[in-house]
Parts: structure tokens; C-alpha cells; sequence
């Protein structure tokens, strides 16, 4: 094959810029936090951050996108035009936009300006591709609810424009993000950027009673426990002991917890104390649901009828597996998710699925070693989507709304090397010790096979403070080590190996 294809990074953060073009982007993404879906964690907040994002990308002969995919209310709109004037001075490669009437102002002031597509619009078939073709963009990012057959049935009815397709980061449970979670419970808008990530928190349950008012409240002094009306005074039902961890299968976990007795109906003054149940029911039941770890107090309201009640928490996306297909359909660029991640995860995950990209370009079989390297980032548990249809429990993670890091952990970055001394100057992340095995992960080099240069393991042999003094374990962040591990430059990171 000799088509070129993009690799298109999050930049959250000018350094996470840096680094996805160091470890092998061809151009990332970011966006003012006014008119792009990361409001928060973002560092590109005004001209000055953008114009020197946007002249370090082509200095390097890379692009920069920029996101205006909010859908805006009219406040917004007001004040979009005069915001927007001198940022397309500074010459970003493309505008991201998802709202039509934002659109249209766009492309009738600045007609030379290309603009892609948002996957916030939710484009899922060729006809509307087509649209959006004779409006004038020239990039359409699909909906990540296509599968592989369906991206190339839109590739074959769509030769001649620029299909984005995303390969790893965040799924969300809503279509594309449309989502009112965060709205609805915290009042922020997800459309506008600040959503809260409702649906991965940790939830406590217990019942709740009607009010003569028509409030619901807990019937719960305890989260451990979940009360029904007795007699005159609430009985304690204890709450359902299932250890998840230990559950074959994460549906069976949850449907067995829900028809436990602690959730069922007493009938005719009878309990679920004394198996006198309906296991059945059909009347809408209410409870009450709590955040545990940050808004211990709050109590939100929720309802389950007869099938079920469902708190949804996405895996994350990884599609790696499936470069070499959709290089083979014609995909013009992968994309990676992740805005406020780190420029760990940015420079990773750039150097992973470039060189998957590398290997299909250059006509060689998927490297099942790439899939595991990204075990090693902080993860929810992993899916490949709606690439490939699954049983339900494929695409959800029931057990952790955290990421949870697998096989690695970063653990420092080099900021200097001396060529005298040999030694590399490590800011520590981390806590790691003399003994560990780490990955020493450099940036991009390849060679004439087109094979990665640069990472290796090492085993950790000695760690001195700049005074000199050896130790033995570098004690977490803040701290400044020197060790002997290699050539190094200063986008060199260190990660320590968990578990093999």
C-alpha cells in the first residue's frame, strides 16, 4: 500500500501537543473551551495558547484541527462570529464543527476554510455523508456506532471525501455524546462541554418514601442497608453481599442483585424477611441513588419498573486489531480520544497505533504485542465498539467507573541527559525502586523496515539524589533521581512493569 494515512491526536495541553507529534501524530485536535466539548482541563483558552499550538504544528509540517463542535444556545451565538474572526487568522488546517447553523455562518464568511464534520452529528450512513459533501466540508468524522461493514458501504457510495474514524479513548453510553446525565444532575451541559462523567461514578442504592409533600426521600441510615415499610417501623433488610470481582458474568451480577430480596415487594404485610414476596412486580419502583465517594449527603432520585434499572458505565474504545481493515476500506484518519489525559496517555497510545499503522502500510500482519502494550495505560477495561457486533456485556465495565492501570505504571520523566556522566536527570511520577523493570519509551524513530526505534527494558541497577547519594527507592512525585538508563532526550519517559 502506498496511501497516506493520518494519525490524529488529542492536545489538551500544549505539552501533550509536543508530545503526540515527538512519539508520531500527524496532526491533533484541541479547541477554545467557549465553543469545544472540553471546557475544563483545557490549555488552548485564548489566542496567544492557540497561535503557538497552531505555529509549533507546522513548524514540525503538521496540522492542527480546531473544535468548535458545541451545540450552542443563543448567548453563545451572539458572540460566536467576533470570537471566531481572529482565530482563523492564525491559519488552523481545519475547523471540527457539528451544529448546522454554525456552520452556515462559518462557511459563509470563511468559504476557503476546510471543515470537518463532528462525530456530535451523528453521521451513521452515505446519504448523509453526501449531504454534508454539498454543503462544502470536506471531512466527515463518522458516528462511532458504525460497525466495520458499515464504514466501508459509506466508503464505496462516498469515494471522494475524507472519512475520520476513532481507534481508541472513551465511549460514551449516549449516542456520540449526546448526553443529558450531567446536565440533569449537576447542571452541566455535556453539548457544552462540561460534562461530569455522571455515569462512571460510584453509586450507593437504597429505597425511598413519598413524602405527603411528593418528595422522595431515603428510608436509609445506612447504605448498607435498605428499608420497607413495616408494621409502624421499617424493617432492615440487609443490602445484597455479591463481590463483583468474583461474578463469571457481570450481567448475572447485576440481575441477580436487582431480584435479590432486599429489592422485592412485600405483599399483603408480609416481608421479604419472612419470604412472603412478589418476585414479579410490576409497579414502577423508586429508590434513591447516591454518589458515595464525593457527594456523600445527596441523595438523586431514580426508578426501576419491571425491566430493570440501569446505571451504564462504557469500556473504553480500543480498535487497534482493526488498523489494517480500516486502512484497507480507504479511512483517511484514526483518530485517538483524550483531551484531558495525560501526555503519557497521548504519547503512548500516538506510538502504538502508529506503528500498527506502519506495519499495514508496509503489508505485515497485525502485531498481537501492540494489543497488549495498551493494557499498560490507565483503562476502564477495553472494547472494540460497534466494529464488531458482541453480546451485550462486551461493551459495558459493571465493575470499576475508575481506570485502573494494568501492566504498567508511569513512573518518571527525563527532563536532562548527560553524555558525560551517562546519567539521565528523572522528575518522579511514581514510586519505583532499584530492581524494578521498566520500559525506557522514546520518541519516534523508525528504521528502514519502518519498525519503532528507541524502547527497551531495563532492569534499574542504581538511583542517586543530586547530591550523589545512592537509595533504593524513589519515593513518589516531586522527587529529582539520577540513574544510568541509556541515551535518553527529554521526551523520554520511564514506565515500571506490574505484572508480567
Amino acid at each position: 500500500m502506498t496511501r497516506k494515512i493520518e494519525l490524529l491526536a488529542p492536545a489538551g495541553t500544549f505539552e501533550n501537543l509536543k508530545y503526540a507529534f515527538a512519539y508520531g501524530a500527524d496532526a491533533v485536535y484541541a479547541g477554545l473551551p467557549r465553543y469545544s466539548l472540553r471546557a475544563r482541563n483545557n490549555d488552548f483558552k485564548n489566542e496567544e495558547r492557540l497561535k503557538i499550538g497552531i505555529e509549533y504544528a507546522h513548524e514540525h509540517s503538521k496540522k492542527f484541527f480546531l473544535a468548535l463542535n458545541t451545540m450552542p444556545h443563543g448567548a453563545k451565538l451572539k458572540t460566536f462570529m467576533d470570537d471566531l474572526s481572529p482565530v482563523i487568522a492564525l491559519k488552523p488546517d481545519a475547523l471540527i464543527m457539528a451544529d448546522p447553523g454554525l456552520i452556515m455562518l462559518a462557511r459563509e464568511r470563511w468559504p476557503d476554510m476546510p471543515i470537518h464534520l463532528s462525530v456530535q452529528a451523528n453521521t451513521v450512513n452515505s446519504a448523509t455523508v453526501k449531504f454534508w459533501q454539498k454543503i462544502g466540508l470536506t471531512r466527515i468524522i463518522l458516528s462511532r456506532e458504525l460497525s466495520m461493514n458499515e464504514i466501508h458501504e459509506i466508503r464505496q457510495e462516498c469515494p471522494d471525501i475524507e472519512l475520520e474514524v476513532f481507534v481508541h479513548g472513551a465511549l460514551c453510553i449516549a449516542y456520540s455524546g449526546r448526553c443529558l446525565l450531567s446536565g440533569y444532575f449537576n447542571h452541566r451541559d455535556a453539548n457544552q462541554g462540561t460534562c461530569t462523567n455522571a455515569c462512571r461514578w460510584n453509586y450507593g442504592l437504597t429505597s425511598a418514601k413519598e413524602t405527603p409533600e411528593g418528595e422522595f426521600v431515603t428510608q436509609a441510615t445506612d447504605l448498607s442497608k435498605i428499608y420497607t415499610e413495616g408494621s409502624n417501623h421499617p424493617q432492615s433488610i440487609p443490602f445484597p453481599q455479591v463481590n463483583p470481582n468474583n461474578a463469571d458474568d457481570p450481567l448475572k451480577f447485576i440481575q441477580n442483585a436487582l431480584e435479590s430480596s432486599a429489592f422485592d415487594d412485600p405483599i399483603d404485610g408480609g416481608s421479604s424477611m419472612d419470604g412472603n414476596y412478589n418476585p414479579h412486580r410490576e409497579a414502577t419502583e423508586t429508590y434513591l441513588i447516591q454518589e458515595n465517594n464525593q457527594r456523600k449527603g445527596e441523595w438523586m432520585e431514580i426508578s426501576e419498573d419491571e425491566n430493570g434499572t440501569y446505571i451504564m458505565n462504557s469500556r473504553d474504545l480500543r480498535a487497534i486489531q482493526h488498523v489494517h481493515k480500516l486502512i484497507e476500506i480507504g479511512v483517511d484518519s484514526l483518530k485517538i480520544e483524550g483531551r484531558t489525559k495525560s501526555h503519557y496517555y497521548v504519547a503512548r497510545t500516538a506510538q502504538i497505533y502508529k506503528q500498527a499503522m506502519l506495519d499495514a502500510l508496509a503489508g505485515k500482519p497485525f502485531n498481537p504485542e501492540l494489543y497488549g502494550k495498551l493494557d499498560g495505560l490507565a483503562n476502564r477495561g477495553y472494547t472494540d465498539g460497534f466494529l464488531q457486533r458482541h453480546a451485550p456485556h462486551a461493551y459495558q465495565n459493571y465493575l470499576t467507573g475508575n481506570s485502573i492501570h494494568f501492566r504498567q505504571q508511569f513512573v518518571a520523566q527525563v527532563s536532562a541527559y548527560d553524555p558525560v556522566t551517562g546519567l539521565s536527570r528523572l522528575e518522579v511520577k511514581n514510586k519505583f525502586s532499584v530492581g524494578d523493570k521498566l520500559e525506557v519509551i522514546t520518541p519516534i524513530q523508525a528504521d528502514s523496515h519502518n519498525n519503532l526505534q528507541g524502547n527497551r527494558d531495563i532492569i534499574l541497577q542504581s538511583l542517586q539524589t543530586e547530591k550523589g547519594v545512592f537509595e533504593t527507592v524513589a519515593k513518589g512525585s516531586g522527587h529529582v533521581f539520577y540513574a544510568d538508563i541509556g541515551v535518553t532526550n527529554p521526551m523520554t519517559m520511564l514506565a515500571r512493569y506490574i505484572a508480567e
